[in-house]
């Protein structure tokens, strides 16, 4: 299934999406890697024993991109002109290798871009849970996306003129 189009979004409509991941240890590692990230915490298993968590944590940075991709099917893919920013995440549990993540979204607010009339901005909060349901990710994205073609520019379902 496509993306939807911005006019396709209601305020306070939420998705619970069905692709889900699990995350693979060699997934972590080259994430680090590619991303030039060091941390013993990430790559480092003897290190990583010694910590509160007994493991490698998987980068948390991997886990973002990840809820957000499981989400991209149903909501932006094709549709979407660009990613305007993030804000407001957190993580607060650890994933850890053979975790399985999936996503849950929810749409914040919409408004028609006043300086392209043929988009529009959808701030979405976007969750990610565990296997066991636990919260791992959150954030609050912010979604230049394309207006149908041929609508015309006005309100959004569910907003006011």
């Amino acid at each position: 299934m496509a993306g939807l189009w911005f006019e396709q979004f209601t305020v306070g409509q939420v998705f619970r999406h069905e692709i889900r991941k699990t995350v693979l240890e060699f997934e972590n590692m080259l994430f680090s890697q590619m991303t030039y990230n060091p941390a013993q915490l990430h790559i480092d298993h003897a290190y990583a024993a010694t910590t509160e968590f007994g493991r490698p944590l998987v980068n948390s940075l991997y886990t973002l991109g990840l809820v957000i991709g499981l989400t991209v099917q149903d909501t932006t893919l094709g549709t979407t002109v660009a990613n305007l920013g993030m804000h407001d995440t957190v993580f607060p549990k650890p994933v850890f290798a053979g975790d399985t993540i999936r996503a849950e979204t929810e749409v914040l607010d919409l408004r028609p871009s006043r300086s392209r009339p043929g988009q529009g901005i959808v701030r979405f909060r976007h969750t990610g849970l565990n296997q066991r349901d636990e919260v791992v990710c959150r954030t609050e994205r912010s979604a230049l996306m394309h207006r149908r073609p041929g609508e015309v520019a006005g309100p959004a379902r569910g907003e006011q003129a």
